[in-house]
């Protein structure tokens, strides 16, 4: 498509969001909870939720269909649940001793990037937030996930309209491609990357604001007190949860060399597979085969068709839903260290819990840095120390490291964007929410004036100078 063409696209997107966010702008609260309770409805809905999954998987032939389905649903709820009650029209903050009263405001118009995995989970779980706040989103997908994602902004459209709402506030762009991703970033107010460092890159290059999400590896620390049955469980399941795709699951396990066995013994009771060193290599070999780079091919496949690829022989390969390599060292720069996005985990075996964590921030810093990290353990002594330790902007406990995104298990708020702070090149720190997508006005009246008390703010210091002073 000529320059020319994607130009035109994209103003026209733009200028439809613009008129209709001026109409949501107008909203009160009320209409505002209402338009979201619509759009929520359609995507939560099941006939919906399992149209669109089949879709996804049928399209991007990643992750697994009942999956994506369960996801969606579950996070669907999620958000809305995070948002209901949540004050995002007119007064939110009054502050009377200070003068202080702060009210909200939309952003305006939003350009959004969209991944090809989970592709509508993706955009319903921007999109709702957004619309709480009484903004307008254009969404760029990405080209393996078009079909869908133009699938399930017509779902959201729909929404809208049974409610008379116009549907021009969400948009999916009719254009693909970088050039034309590109061009919209830089014509929104706002923009949020979910995908690969490309997408996250470009937008932070956009010149527009932008929130961008963070490469995940998450590594978990398993030390000798923890529940070790429950531990593998948790770890199998978000290893091999929608085929590993999500930035979430479980990539690399520490486990101190006491329980090791025992635990081996349970990730395999609990449906993986533990590879031989032969087997790993196997493994690595036709998962990077450059040394470096994923298969794409392999990317979001399901445990026994990754095993086929390498040449492995599973017994009951039906009942293998994660395969686990074995690494001597993580020091070293093995590929099977990196985010995998498959449902593969690796597995190593430590001595001592402070190498432990140095080793977790040797590998995070490597790939996934400042996006997670997690520990089974019952002793608050150490999960205390590797969260003070580590530059990341989560430590799952307890848990599988899949909850990081949202959970009705933890406090932790529904997202599908999560950032990563400075450690990993994002302008945000922990998940991203409605709260990233509202501009605020401070109205200030003036108060009795206040003094500054020196001796108290600066302390000791000021207690010197005037003990020198009467000298």
């Amino acid at each position: 498509m000529s320059t020319q063409s994607i130009h035109e696209s994209v103003r026209s997107a733009i200028k439809r969001a613009r008129a209709a966010q001026a109409e949501a702008e107008s909203w009160d609260q009320t209409r505002v909870d209402d338009v979201v309770a619509a759009v929520g409805w359609q995507c939560y809905r099941e006939e919906n939720a399992r149209r669109l999954a089949a879709l996804s998987h049928a399209e991007t032939r990643l992750g697994d269909a009942e999956h994506l389905y369960a996801l969606q649903r579950r996070r669907v709820l999620g958000i809305l649940h995070d948002l209901q009650g949540a004050t995002t029209v007119g007064v939110v903050e009054e502050t009377p001793h200070l003068g202080l009263r702060k009210i909200a405001k939309p952003v305006g118009v939003i350009a959004a990037a969209s991944p090809a995995t989970a592709p509508s989970p993706g955009i319903i779980c921007n999109a709702l937030p957004m619309l709480k706040t009484r903004n307008a989103v254009v969404f760029t997908p990405n080209p393996r996930a078009r079909k869908v994602a133009e699938e399930t902004v017509a779902l959201i459209r729909t929404g809208l309209e049974e409610v008379g709402a116009p549907a021009d506030l969400v948009q999916c762009l009719d254009v693909s491609g970088r050039e034309a991703a590109e061009e919209l970033m830089s014509a929104a107010d706002l923009v949020v990357a979910v995908g690969g460092k490309g997408t996250v890159r470009r937008a932070y290059l956009s010149g527009t604001p932008a929130i961008g999400a963070g490469v995940g590896n998450p590594t978990v620390i398993v030390d000798e007190t923890s529940d070790c049955r429950e531990a593998a469980r948790m770890i199998q399941w978000g290893a091999s949860y929608n085929n590993g795709t999500s930035c979430s699951s479980e990539s690399n396990v520490l486990v101190h060399r006491s329980i090791a066995d025992e635990f081996r013994a349970e990730l395999v009771r609990s449906g993986a597979y533990v590879c031989t060193g032969v087997e790993t290599k196997e493994l690595q070999d036709v998962l990077w085969p450059s040394g470096e780079t994923l298969n794409r091919d392999l990317i979001g496949q399901s445990a026994d068709v990754i095993a086929a690829a390498a040449g492995l022989t599973l017994e009951e390969p039906e009942k293998i839903t994660a395969l686990v390599l074995e690494c001597e060292d993580v020091r070293g720069d093995s590929p099977i260290l990196l985010e995998k996005l498959s449902p593969v985990v690796t597995l190593s075996v430590y001595d001592d819990f402070h190498h432990a964590v140095e080793s977790v921030k040797l590998v995070e810093d490597r790939c996934g840095r400042g996006h997670s990290c997690g520990i089974h353990s019952e002793l608050p002594e150490r999960v205390s120390y590797l969260a003070e330790q580590m530059p990341t902007s989560r430590v799952v406990v307890n848990q599988s490291t899949m909850t990081n995104s949202g959970s009705f298990g933890s406090g932790v708020p529904f997202t599908t964007t999560l950032s990563s702070g400075s450690w990993g090149g994002s302008s945000v720190s922990g998940n991203v929410t409605w709260r990233e997508y509202i501009n605020h006005t401070t109205v200030s009246w003036p108060i009795e004036e206040r003094r500054a008390d020196e001796a108290v703010i600066f302390g000791r210091h000021w207690a010197n100078t005037e003990v020198q002073a009467s000298r």
